[in-house]
């Protein structure tokens, strides 16, 4: 425990612990360490809920700690929101399930406002959350991601295509209840699509980065939300890199078996390796286990495995179970609640068990 003396002016400070005066910051360090004006921090302590809290406050000003704010400065051009991506490299896992009943659960148990975007060209997440025929109009218009990857390939004299706004669907989900998540609509053609963008065009001073399409594009609304979800396609390409780059962390479902759980120490390396490159964190926030079936000693010992395997990341104690309606929860179906929705079969609760330790998580690594 820290033990701090103040001689009479409230300035000079002595310590008997480990903390010395060079730990120890006011506001004018913090501004001097920002590059910005005292002003402009003293804002940031009252706008912005991350700002750390002040150790002291004496009659010269606040004081933090030094290694505080330097970790808050690091996350100062971070999107307030919870961007946090789901990866697998084998399909079939539940991916996308996971992904829109989190963010289903989200929304309604949490009161939390929810942007889905779907990276992935299977379109899954899309159609469970508008249907088909919404789908194959805003595909017609052109008002899809697929798009802004387009953009990217084109000459640089054409215009952009991708319009933000039009392609940005409110109030989605086919559920009732389910009113605070919104999306961001895959497409078919990312398939094709990301197999061209390792050539697009370098750009003015190489100012085009093909992994840094997505973040340039959606930044100007990120902050809306609470919390965002990217569903990444089964793969480490530069679709789902576009994905991981506006991440501040990622989860992996999976079913608890070999074929599924084969690929996660290649995620773990490729994620680190490519945060490393940008100096910044990318946190690993867990496995989560789908399609589980308790009476399968395969998927029990499975999960053991991943449990005490100290490399991979933590295992989430929710466990979404295999089931028929949980199953059937991928088809656009229109239904008045989330319980009705997964038909009382243990679906509802497990997503919501799951929400709340990933809200846990999530403000853990803020």
């Amino acid at each position: 425990m820290n033990i701090v003396h103040y001689d009479l002016t409230g300035v000079n400070i002595i310590h008997r612990s480990v903390m010395a005066k060079e730990d120890l910051v006011g506001l004018a360090e913090v501004s001097e360490m920002a590059h910005v004006s005292k002003t402009v921090v003293s804002n940031w302590r009252v706008r912005d809920r991350r700002f750390p809290p002040a150790i002291a406050d004496l009659r010269s000003g606040p004081v933090f700690r030094r290694d505080i704010i330097m970790r808050y400065l690091r996350r100062r051009n971070k999107t307030m929101a919870h961007v946090i991506s789901t990866i697998n490299l084998k399909g079939g896992v539940g991916k996308t399930t996971t992904t829109v009943g989190l963010a289903e659960l989200l929304a309604v148990e949490f009161n939390k406002k929810v942007l889905v975007i779907d990276l992935d060209p299977q379109t899954n997440a899309t159609t469970v959350l508008i249907g088909e025929d919404r789908w194959r109009e805003l595909n017609n218009d052109g008002h899809t991601l697929a798009t802004l990857f387009k953009d990217a390939l084109r000459p640089q004299d054409q215009p952009a295509e991708f319009d933000l706004n039009a392609t940005l669907q409110h109030n989605v989900s086919s559920v009732g209840e389910v009113q605070n998540v919104d999306l961001l609509p895959s497409s078919l053609d990312l398939i094709d699509v990301q197999d061209r963008l390792a050539s697009m065009p370098s750009g003015q001073f190489y100012s085009n980065n093909p992994t840094d399409l997505l973040r340039r594009a959606v930044k100007p609304i990120l902050d809306d939300y609470d919390y965002v979800i990217v569903d990444c396609p089964p793969n480490l390409g530069i679709v789902t890199l576009n994905g991981i780059r506006i991440s501040e962390s990622y989860i992996i479902p999976t079913i608890p078996d070999v074929l599924s759980t084969y690929g996660i120490p290649q995620i773990q390396t490729r994620v680190k390796a490519f945060a490393d490159n940008l100096g910044e964190t990318i946190s690993e926030l867990g496995i989560v286990i789908t399609k589980f079936r308790s009476s399968s000693t395969l998927h029990r010992t499975t999960i053991e495995r991943l449990e005490d395997d100290v490399k991979l990341p933590q295992v989430f104690k929710t466990v979404i179970p295999e089931g028929n309606a949980i199953a059937a929860s991928t088809e656009y179906s229109t239904t008045s609640t989330l319980r009705q929705k997964y038909a009382y079969q243990g679906g509802y609760e497990a997503f919501r068990d799951l929400a709340a330790e990933v809200i846990d998580a999530a403000e853990a690594i803020a």
